[in-house]
């Protein structure tokens, strides 16, 4: 009785009471993640976060920086490169098959792959893909989660719990602490930053390098108005924040943009020593970029990769992805009008569309309106100015940069570059309400509280719906089915190449080298089969079966893929078993949810995995 009335007085009078309360705030989080995870969560969905984890599961395996997701263009890239070394050499031949057991990636920078084979090496991941007895895994009786999918998303819901901690510090340092808690909740509650968790994006550790960006941009600005007696502080912050763009660029390669606008603010408010700490943010920041850059160059001849010919795509010349899916691309035409042509359409919808729902809450609205109204305090006016900045040159890096990744998953892609300042957005948007909630005379004071809790409802609605029924299924098929995905596989032997038109996800799933498929079934396709690595199996979904019939097959000439799945389709009506005569390709196996799917193997049987 003594040992519980003193635990009652340490929670009621002594410190007690805050560890209860950080245990029950503790306790809501790992409630909400199960809630969500349980309700929305689907497994990797997007091209790029498939490439990020094979790329990573490559990494943690001891085979390098390699890519089991061969693109076509990369192949290029690497036969140009060596035919400068070998000038009287013939294109087709300057490769060979050995560049294709080791294909080095070229389009992915290297952080966040290295920050998921680290929790790869970490943890115990499970590649295998069977079914589990245990109903976190199932759906029904039936195979529904991959469990490293499922990893990944826990460890990007972790980065964002980070994002959403340097949130509220940030907000209580500059406002206070009611701005600080809405602001925190709001981020938690904002559905657009789960959906990002779960996808397998870089972006969860984009948004915790933004927001300690904007940390050490605060610390610099307080250093200069409140210098304290430690010498260098100032240019160690400079430097700091020079690093971190730079460790943003090898996560992103158009965050690099951003050190724009940080030299512009570390330059504004350094006072004496605006020279030494612009010249140390722009130094640290080429040191960590430059490493990185001269690989690619030394390995491709192009200093991003294949990411320097992005302001290239869905031009007039490459419309969709057809420059990555080009063994033969014709780079010299013309390009500047269609890259002009592009970027000014994009600007007009990303300043119609994508700013007023920066984020994804109206909450940015309030930021919006309150860029009308003067600030007082000088470190919350200079980091708004900073945000302003940044907002405009990722307004114009996204235009350019948009790709027909962004057509395939809207919102939840990689050239969604406008979220990395919704933190931000949000807290500025927080604090302009109070201040006109203050303005509002309420009949009693109470009443605040409700106020405040229906914005905050209001603002979460978005999230608060997905746990209403129907729930949503864990799988993103079409066309992404791990188990069939897996099965395609079993014809060919882990280091022969697989043609699909899901490539990430045969090299994910099926982990099998896999590459994109070909603009035509003649050249490319030929060129690749005989010149660099035998493809032993074809593998085609919805993405291309459900394609449009005049547009994409017809009218694309008769060396279209369409044109091919038509002559098989008449074959098979004819009881002619197997693709048209010559392809390298000549069993079609009846897949298990053909018509739906398409695949064609070298092997009549398929083999067991060595």
């Amino acid at each position: 009785m003594y040992l519980l009335q003193t635990l009652i007085h340490r929670l009621e009078v002594g410190g007690g009471l805050r560890y209860l309360r950080i245990a029950l705030a503790g306790l809501a989080l790992v409630l909400l993640i199960a809630a969500y995870n349980w309700r929305s969560y689907k497994n990797l969905s997007t091209q790029e976060g498939m490439d990020a984890a094979q790329l990573a599961r490559n990494l943690s395996q001891g085979k390098g920086y390699t890519t089991s997701f061969v693109r076509p263009f990369s192949i290029y890239l690497l036969k140009k490169k060596a035919q400068r070394a070998q000038p009287n050499a013939s294109l087709e031949f300057v490769t060979g098959t050995g560049r294709m057991e080791r294909h080095p990636d070229l389009a992915n920078p290297p952080v966040y792959p290295l920050a998921l084979a680290g929790l790869m090496k970490l943890l115990p991941f499970d590649f295998t893909i069977r079914n589990h007895p245990s109903r976190l895994w199932t759906l029904n009786g039936q195979w529904a989660r991959h469990q490293p999918d499922f990893l990944i998303a826990l460890f990007n819901q972790f980065l964002f719990l980070g994002v959403v901690a340097l949130a509220f510090l940030l907000a209580r340092r500059l406002f206070d602490e009611a701005v600080a808690w809405v602001s925190g909740l709001l981020l938690l509650g904002t559905e657009l930053f789960w959906r990002f968790s779960v996808s397998g994006l870089s972006t969860p550790l984009l948004l915790l390098i933004f927001m300690g960006l904007a940390w050490c941009l605060v610390l610099l600005e307080q250093e200069t108005r409140e210098p304290r007696r430690r010498r260098g502080r100032l240019l160690a912050l400079a430097g700091l924040t020079g690093f971190l763009v730079g460790l943003g660029g090898l996560t992103r390669y158009s965050v690099a943009w951003l050190i724009i606008p940080v030299t512009a603010f570390v330059v504004a408010v350094s006072g004496r020593q605006r020279f030494v700490a612009g010249l140390l943010t722009v130094g640290l920041f080429a040191a960590v970029l430059t490493p990185w850059v001269i690989r690619n160059y030394s390995v491709s001849g192009e200093p991003f990769g294949t990411a320097t010919y992005a302001v290239l795509e869905t031009t007039y010349l490459f419309p969709e992805h057809n420059l990555e899916r080009s063994l033969e691309p014709e780079l010299g035409h013309r390009p500047l009008a269609g890259v002009r042509t592009k970027g000014l359409g994009n600007l007009r919808d990303i300043v119609a569309t994508d700013l007023p729902k920066l984020g994804g809450t109206w909450v940015s609205g309030f930021f919006l309106v309150g860029l009308l109204l003067g600030l007082q305090r000088p470190a919350v006016r200079r980091l708004r100015y900073f945000l302003v900045g940044s907002l405009a040159v990722l307004v114009v890096v996204q235009a350019f940069g948009r790709t027909q990744l962004s057509e395939d998953s809207p919102e939840v892609n990689s050239e969604n570059l406008l979220v990395l300042v919704a933190p931000l957005v949000i807290v500025y948007g927080v604090s302009l309400f109070f201040t006109l909630l203050e303005q509002v005379k309420l009949p009693f004071p109470k009443l605040r509280y409700a106020v405040i809790g229906l914005f905050g409802a209001v603002a979460c609605l978005p999230l608060l719906l997905k746990f209403l029924p129907p729930r949503s299924s864990p799988l993103a098929f079409p066309p992404y089915y791990p188990p069939l995905i897996r099965a395609t596989c079993e014809w060919n032997r882990e280091d022969e190449l697989v043609m699909s038109d899901v490539p990430w996800a045969v090299a994910w799933y099926g982990q099998s080298q896999s590459v994109w498929l070909t603009l035509n079934t003649q050249s490319d396709f030929f060129g690749i089969n005989d010149y660099q690595k035998p493809i032993r199996a074809l593998y085609l979904t919805q993405v291309t079966l459900d394609a449009r019939f005049l547009s994409q097959w017809v009218k694309s000439g008769d060396r279209n893929w369409g044109k091919f799945i038509l002559d098989c389709l008449f074959r098979r009506s004819e009881k002619r078993a197997g693709p048209p005569d010559g392809f390298p390709l000549p069993y079609w196996q009846q897949h298990g949810l053909w018509p739906d799917q398409f695949l064609l193997t070298f092997r009549e049987k398929p083999l067991k995995e060595p």
